[in-house]
């Protein structure tokens, strides 16, 4: 039995909340060690420019930050009390998930071109 569109929305928006919080874990040092000195931050920079896994990675976590701020904006919409109703509530899902798609692809555009 296939779930509403709905669900899928939803679902996604806790996958990728999780997704960015488990990040911090990883990122939070990287932070701390780029800011030690130039020379950390070169190397993080050389990493990232031209390590296709590290890019591949980032381009995951933007992807994920990305669809869980649009998922965010949805359920703040709805809490407003519109697109409560089926229809619209689909409506909404929708779009939703078709921004995330195309953030995806325009965070791609902007680190591999």
């Amino acid at each position: 039995m296939a779930l509403p569109i709905t669900a899928y929305a939803s679902i996604l928006h806790r996958v990728s909340g999780v997704i960015v919080w488990a990040a911090l874990v990883v990122l939070l040092p990287l932070l701390i060690f780029a800011i030690q000195s130039q020379d950390n931050f070169n190397t993080l920079s050389v990493l990232f420019t031209e390590n296709f896994l590290a890019q591949f990675i980032v381009w995951g976590l933007l992807t994920a930050l990305g669809y869980y701020c649009l998922g965010t904006v949805k359920h703040i919409i709805q809490e407003f009390g519109y697109c409560e109703e089926l229809t619209s509530g689909c409506m909404i899902s929708r779009v939703a998930i078709g921004l995330g798609i195309v953030l995806s692809v325009g965070i791609g555009v902007w680190i591999w071109l």
